[in-house]
């Protein structure tokens, strides 16, 4: 057997359905849509929701919930991820990207306590937590809110 001769099975594939073909294919004229209304025009149709006029199901529900639209994305980054940096490098949220810690910053990097430093280095990004700057700082650090 091979590929080429490959065929679904039979019965399982049916043929089109053509409408409007005229009367003799028992889908002429009104193409089985019937004889009249809104759906039967084109264009005709109502949209996604639309219950005739009564007060459709989602105005009838409560709401619930809040979504703060002010809300700040932050990036976290922990301390150990900057091991991969050169002893005495400026670290700043251009370099991580280049170096491909972070992809998108979004609003800004926050530098996170986890893990150790074992390198000098002066980080500047958006935010840090205390124990990231105890960190740093005990490394011989510095740490600079841009």
């Amino acid at each position: 057997m091979n590929l080429t001769e490959l065929k679904p099975a039979k019965g399982s594939r049916k043929s089109n359905y053509r409408k409007g073909r005229g009367h003799a294919s028992g889908n002429g004229k009104t193409a089985g849509r019937g004889q009249n209304g809104q759906k039967s025009r084109s264009g005709g149709g109502v949209r996604p929701g639309f219950e005739g006029g009564q007060m459709p199901l989602y105005r009838r529900l409560p709401k619930r919930g809040f979504t703060c639209r002010n809300s700040k994305e932050i990036v976290g980054i922990n301390v150990d991820v900057l091991n991969r940096f050169e002893a005495g490098a400026t670290v700043s949220v251009e370099t991580l990207i280049e170096q491909g810690v972070v992809k998108n910053p979004r609003d800004g990097v926050k530098i996170l306590g986890n893990g150790d430093l074992t390198k000098k280095l002066t980080v500047k990004a958006n935010a840090f937590s205390k124990s990231a700057v105890e960190k740093i700082e005990a490394a011989g650090g510095k740490a600079e809110v841009v």
